[in-house]
This record gives structure tokens, sequence and C-alpha cells, in this order.
């Protein structure tokens, strides 16, 4: 018996769809009509589901679901940062073949494993549906340490601003850092911006 609309998850993929018994054919009609939106290749979210707030951290978690958005993407949803990225950023573990996804743009560094799940957290990217994203101080301790990469005065810029919070934990930022192997420059730049 072939699978209706209703049958379907909110987001979903072609695989879980063909696993519901739903044809390809009849995938991409409902598509066609409007009745379900494309979301990446391979990723669809029914058209009668609450929107979501991040559909390209929900298609790309998807696409990779091992994958933990990470650096910039990070920085904007823990509002350390008013620069946009030009894509989404997504860790992975370094013995893992990075993912290839086009849309949405997505950027890939990749993390020592033994550290990967360091600082997990998660973000509601549409109701009900969570992706795996850094925590701010894990994002903080990542900018630090892709300084020369992403540059300085950004890593600085999301340390000062996670300072300003009430919720900061400096104490957390260096037992991060020293996990990471940062502490050094950590240290420094916090001795700096007491100092201001």
């Amino acid at each position: 018996m072939a699978a209706t609309l209703m049958d379907l998850p909110t987001t979903f993929t072609t695989r879980t769809a063909r696993r519901l018994s739903l044809h390809p054919r009849d995938l991409y009609r409902l598509r066609d009509d409007g009745e379900v939106i494309e979301l990446s290749r391979g990723v669809f979210r029914r058209a009668d589901a609450p929107a979501a707030s991040m559909p390209d951290f929900l298609a790309v978690a998807y696409r990779a679901p091992t994958a933990i958005i990470c650096c910039i993407s990070a920085l904007v949803v823990h509002n350390l940062t008013d620069e946009m990225p030009r894509a989404v950023q997504i860790a992975v573990p370094r013995e893992q073949r990075p993912p290839h996804v086009e849309y949405p743009p997505t950027e890939v560094f990749r993390f020592d494993s033994a550290t990967f799940e360091l600082g997990l957290s998660a973000v509601e990217a549409a109701p009900g549906e969570p992706v795996r994203i850094y925590s701010a101080e894990r994002t903080v301790v990542d900018l630090m340490r892709l300084r020369r990469r992403l540059g300085e005065p950004l890593a600085f810029s999301a340390l000062r601003r996670y300072l300003l919070r009430r919720d900061a934990r400096p104490g957390e930022l260096l037992s991060l850092a020293r996990a990471l192997d940062v502490l050094g420059p950590m240290r420094t730049a916090l001795d700096l911006m007491s100092a201001e």
C-alpha cells in the first residue's frame, strides 16, 4: 500500500519516502504540485508543516546526519556576531569523508574525532526538529583555534560579545580551550579583555 502525504513525517528524505512505499514519481508529483518543498537534493518538507526557522540547517542535518553546525553559522545562532556566513558551516570527524552538499551552500571543517562531540548542543531548526550545533563556549574556542583561517578580529569580537552575556562562563572557555589545545591564546585573550 502506497504512502500518502499524511503518512510522511514533516521533514523526510527520498529514502524515507521509499521505505513508506511512496514511489519517486509520486514524490516528485507532490513536489511539483506544491504539497512538499524540496529543501536540498533528496530532502523534503511537507508544505502543511509549521515553518522552519532554519531551513538550511535542517536540510544540511538530513544530508549529513553526523555533522555539527559550527563556526560563523553557530555564532549567528548564539547571537555572537552580526556577520552572515556565505555558507552553512559544519564540522565532521577528521577521518570521515566530507559530505558534498551543493545546496544550501556548505563549508566543511574537519575536527579531531577525540574531541568532536565536546561542547555538543542542539537548536530547534523547525518545531520539534533539533539539529546538532556546538555550544556558545565551544564555538568561541573554535574561532580562537581557527583565527588564522577565519580572522582574528572575528575571534576576538565573538569572545568580547560572549563575555558581555549574563550567562558567560569564562571557566568553561578555559576548560574547553585546554581540551582543544588552545589554552595559551585563550588565556591571553581573556587577560587582554579583562584589562580593557
